[in-house]
């Protein structure tokens, strides 16, 4: 490999390091090509599985300020460029690992972080983004419907309460006779008519 081919082979692995959310460093010695080909296939739309050359790699960590592999690149390395969801990543090379024991998960990095080979596989063990959303999802349904009973409560009683009025005044009828007199005979009603003459601009004497 020339020495410019070199130069861009760092530069393109330092920008993976950079751009992506998390990394996991593996050995796949003993591994045929079917079988890495298989786990590509099996990570993909969460990471992208690479082979990397050791010296190069170790020039592109330092570029790009990840210290977690440092003196754990021997042996023939694959690295797992973690770009979605760095859960479902970890479930797949773990799984994978359980089925291929020739795989071996050495480390990682998860948004700068330095993982061991055990975090991942807690990591693994967690659920996924999918998963938790859409439990946070169910959990925010559920506090938006007592939200509404809560409210709604009131409000149908307070509905009833109308239409039991209701009824009632229409079951006693109008005002009339009496109830009508009496209402007229209110010293509440006299200064109402005199403010009124007033504010026509009429003469109270």
């Amino acid at each position: 490999m020339s020495r410019a081919d070199k130069t861009a082979a760092v530069a393109e692995l330092s920008e993976k390091f950079k751009s992506s959310n998390a990394a996991v460093l593996t050995e796949y010695r003993g591994l045929s090509v079917k079988q890495l080909t298989e786990l590509r296939n099996s990570l993909r739309g969460n990471a992208t599985y690479a082979v990397v050359k050791n010296t190069l790699t170790e020039l592109a960590a330092k570029d790009a300020g990840v210290t977690a592999f440092d003196g754990q690149l021997v042996g023939p390395t694959a690295i797992a460029f973690v770009e979605g969801d760095p859960v479902e990543a970890a479930k797949g090379l773990r799984d994978f690992a359980k089925a291929n024991p020739l795989l071996v998960i050495k480390g990682g990095v998860l948004e700068g972080k330095t993982l061991s080979a055990a975090e991942i596989t807690k990591l693994a063990d967690l659920e996924s983004r999918e998963v938790l959303l859409a439990k946070l999802a169910g959990a925010m349904n559920a506090s938006l419907s007592q939200a509404v009973y809560l409210f709604a409560a009131p409000l149908s009683q307070a509905a009833r309460a109308v239409e039991a009025l209701r009824a009632k005044v229409e079951s006693e009828g109008p005002v009339t006779g009496s109830d009508a007199a009496a209402t007229e005979d209110t010293p509440a009603e006299a200064p109402a008519a005199e403010a009124t003459d007033v504010a026509e601009g009429g003469d109270a004497s």
